[in-house]
């Protein structure tokens, strides 16, 4: 079955401890939601750093790339209704979703 990669893009914030306890509630039931089809749920991003074609390195990332979750699902069409429910969207953050390759060995 084909793995598609839900990247999280921006750093929401709630606005209250209570908002953010209601959010992360509902992230998880939606991460429960997916059962199986959550092949790697829940993967934030920190310390990013950079390297440069000339090995240097930077503090920070020229994206706003907060984290991803990895998904099986039947089709892109099935993975986006999937990323369509993520409650990640209804505190401001947007999603993207990419299908995995299979590379041959």
């Amino acid at each position: 079955m084909p793995q598609f990669f839900i990247t999280y893009l921006g750093s929401p914030q709630p606005s209250s401890p209570e908002e953010g306890k209601q959010h992360m509630s509902k992230y998880m039931d939606w991460l429960a939601s997916l059962g199986d089809a959550a092949v790697s749920p829940a993967n934030p991003l920190k310390n990013t750093n950079t390297v440069h074609a000339d090995g240097s390195v930077t503090s920070g990332g020229s994206s706003n790339i907060s984290g991803f979750t990895i998904i099986e699902a039947q089709s892109l069409d099935a993975a986006l209704v999937i990323a369509k429910a993520c409650p990640y969207l209804e505190i401001g953050g947007s999603l993207e979703v990419s299908e995995l390759m299979k590379m041959p060995s």
